[in-house]
């Protein structure tokens, strides 16, 4: 769902642009296997809004540069590389802010221009981009692998093993960011004798 007001050809007063926006995920998987479940990021609070710029440099597969507000100064705007899979509802907002545009233009910033985006979103890219990223499916990812398995996704609720190119994978934990799967079978509860 876009933030645009109420007519298509309107601008809405002191609009500088479009940005795709994101929120830091509730949990995020870290460690090992990515069975390390945290709440938000180093950086980030859970629920954080973050402004994606368009890509103008490949910082890695699953990375993407993102601007917000740091989770110890609530007040400065700060660029950071974050993982694509630690971000949830996608959407389209208007930049109304200077500084959020001197911080979306990073070192391409024209002092001259402060009020102008660089390399701005259309709205109809970066809703289609939003779109793309909110699809329903359960991401799948295997023990050793830190991201998600690139053909395969599972229903809600995933299945307790699964076999995948000839191994049988063990559930190992399911949360709102997918099913996380483990070579290891789960521990056997052990029960007292009679």
């Amino acid at each position: 769902m876009a933030d645009r007001g109420s007519s298509e050809e309107e601008t809405p007063d002191g609009l500088l642009g479009w940005c795709l926006v994101a929120n830091v995920a509730r949990e995020t998987a870290h460690g090992e296997g990515g069975l390390d479940i945290q709440h938000g990021t180093k950086h980030f609070r859970t629920g954080a809004l973050l402004w994606i710029p368009p890509v103008p440099w490949d910082p890695g597969w699953g990375r993407w540069p993102a601007v917000g507000r740091h989770r110890g100064n609530g007040r400065r705007y700060v660029n950071m590389v974050v993982r694509a899979d630690d971000l949830e509802n996608f959407r389209v907002k208007g930049v109304y802010s200077e500084a959020l545009v001197r911080s979306l233009n990073g070192y391409r910033h024209d002092p001259a221009a402060p009020r102008t985006l660089q390399d701005p979103w259309t709205p109809e890219r970066a809703q289609s981009w939003a779109d793309g990223c909110n699809s329903n499916r359960e991401p799948l990812f295997i023990e050793g692998h830190p991201y998600a398995h690139p053909r395969m996704s599972v229903p809600n609720p995933p299945p307790a093993e699964l076999q995948v190119d000839g191994e049988t994978l063990h559930l190992a934990h399911y949360g709102t960011r997918g099913a996380r799967y483990s070579r290891t079978p789960p521990p056997v509860e052990w029960t007292p004798e009679p």
